[in-house]
């Protein structure tokens, strides 16, 4: 299994946005010291994320590291220019020697849409075409396509082109079925995001998600799954408790109060952190068994952890990110590689 983390970049009171950046790529370049997988970087463009153009903070982090896969979480492709995408995540490709990935969601805010020019009303239909041009791009050099709401292509040539023949793509969702319907039949990986609820219920999206592919003449045990969570590490349960609740419930009460929820309480979030809960957040045995857990539902092939919420201190993370790379991720690949060989 790959083991790794993503981050939407947030900044506080006591991180500036340049600060922010300077931390993203020391923590880019200690996942891959320490083995970690895979790196992913949200895009937001809201006051209080520090990372807008994914690709960017990613080609800095491509200059520091050597091995590790580099990948959006999410590139939000309903509000983005398929082409400037593709270009973009060529270019990390090329500079990376071939360790980018695209990872194409709708977004769990809505902030772009108006500020590229897009109606919100359009939401759906949007996503589809634009994945649709995307996947376009990476098949052919030469594109000759059109649709509703961008200009047509008409024998246009498009590049760079990657190191990678195709260039990964996976789609992510938090729950609509469509999506995972829409993942299966086009023969992508799928990365479910479970951030809150039980493990158990998003079973069924991933054998809608399997069945899709099925359907559709495809072998789902040859498409990749990811799990997406927060999580932290630390030495002990107690002391990764304590460090990670005051930023996550700062950080799900500032959305919370947007969208109608009410405050976080240590009570919700002790709930979250038992062995049925969202949260992946303990000391190394204690998410070495929750990942373990999730396998056994879902079978997955990839789990990434988002670590740096709210104002988590970076120094807490970094440590984080060293137990996850040092002491999680090898336990879990070895018990993985044992379920394979006997199942």
């Amino acid at each position: 299994m790959e083991i790794g983390v993503y981050t939407f970049a947030e900044v506080g009171p006591s991180v500036s946005a340049e600060q922010r950046l300077r931390d993203l790529v020391e923590e880019i370049e200690l996942a891959d010291e320490v083995g970690l997988d895979v790196f992913g970087v949200g895009e937001h463009h809201r006051p209080d994320f520090a990372v807008s153009a994914p690709a960017v903070a990613l080609a800095a982090g491509a200059a520091r590291t050597r091995r590790i896969r580099l990948t959006s979480a999410v590139s939000v492709l309903s509000s983005d220019d398929p082409v400037r995408v593709f270009q973009d995540f060529a270019t990390l490709d090329l500079l990376s020697g071939g360790r980018a990935e695209i990872m194409a969601g709708r977004g769990s805010f809505i902030e772009s849409f108006p500020l590229f020019g897009y109606d919100l009303d359009d939401y759906d239909t949007l996503f589809a075409e634009h994945l649709d041009l995307l996947l376009a791009l990476r098949e052919n050099e030469r594109v000759t396509w059109s649709g509703a709401h961008r200009p047509a292509l008409t024998d246009a040539g498009v590049f760079p082109r990657p190191v990678q023949e195709p260039l990964p793509v996976w789609i992510a969702v938090g729950g609509t079925p469509q999506s995972v319907v829409r993942a299966g039949v086009l023969g992508l990986p799928l990365a479910l995001a479970i951030i809150g609820g039980a493990p158990e219920r998003f079973a069924p999206l991933v054998e809608l998600y399997r069945n899709a592919a099925r359907q559709a003449g495809r072998d789902p045990a040859a498409l990749p799954l990811g799990i997406n969570s927060h999580g932290f590490v630390a030495a002990t349960a107690q002391d990764a408790a304590d460090r990670y609740f005051p930023a996550y419930a700062s950080m799900m009460t500032r959305i919370g109060r947007e969208r109608g929820w009410p405050a976080m309480t240590r009570a919700q979030f002790d709930a979250l952190r038992e062995p049925r809960g969202a949260l992946v957040v303990g000391g190394p045995q204690e998410v070495i068994e929750k990942v373990l857990f999730q396998h056994e539902i879902f079978r997955h092939d990839r789990f990434l952890a988002q670590m740096s919420v709210g104002d988590l201190p970076h120094r807490d993370v970094l440590a984080a990110i060293e137990l996850l790379g040092t002491e999680v991720a090898p336990a879990v690949r070895e018990e993985v590689a044992r379920r394979s060989a006997v199942s």
